[in-house]
């Protein structure tokens, strides 16, 4: 909460964005959450620094992925992310795009995705593409509902987020699976 209020907080935000799409545990959300309740009037653009920065974390994630997979596959294979890692492989080899868009909104480690997708050598246009939208609806909703509800929504929001991102994982694999019925 500190944080939140200090002048740089946003410079916060946007650091801890980018870092958590390659490398750091803490969601941003923590961060944007009590933003948003304290100016409620900035929590549009606050989800918009967000979303680029986390975009773009991405983006150096995939990057990571694609031209150092060999080297950091050793290391991974000693943290906790490395059974992640195994389903994101499967999840892209699967469905692709929509692998990355349910990271980019879900409670999945969405840094094990962008990893996962430069190793896989996802195109680079749908993954961005992906991402953008992914975290964005994520981060965009987080925003408004604070920015609305307060207090109120962010216990609400500890309580259900989960729920509310697996719901979304459900939805995205069963439009997925009947796509590829048809």
């Amino acid at each position: 909460m500190n944080w939140s209020r200090h002048p740089k907080a946003p410079w916060y935000l946007v650091t801890l964005s980018f870092s958590e799409s390659v490398f750091f545990p803490v969601p941003p959300d923590v961060m944007l959450a009590p933003m948003c309740m304290a100016d409620p009037k900035r929590a549009w653009r606050l989800a918009l620094l967000t979303t680029l920065a986390s975009v773009i974390g991405g983006f150096f994630g995939y990057l990571i992925g694609y031209f150092a997979i060999d080297a950091i596959l050793p290391w991974l294979r000693t943290t906790s992310y490395f059974p992640a890692y195994g389903t994101a492989v499967q999840w892209f080899k699967d469905y692709g795009f929509w692998a990355i868009f349910v990271a980019g909104f879900s409670p999945i480690p969405y840094k094990v995705f962008t990893i996962a997708g430069g190793a896989m050598a996802m195109t680079l246009g749908p993954f961005m593409l992906a991402s953008l939208i992914g975290r964005g609806m994520r981060f965009f909703l987080v925003a408004g509902l604070l920015a609305w509800g307060g207090p109120r929504m962010e216990a609400l929001l500890h309580r259900y987020v989960d729920r509310i991102g697996w719901t979304m994982v459900a939805l995205v694999a069963a439009v997925a699976a009947w796509s590829a019925l048809n």
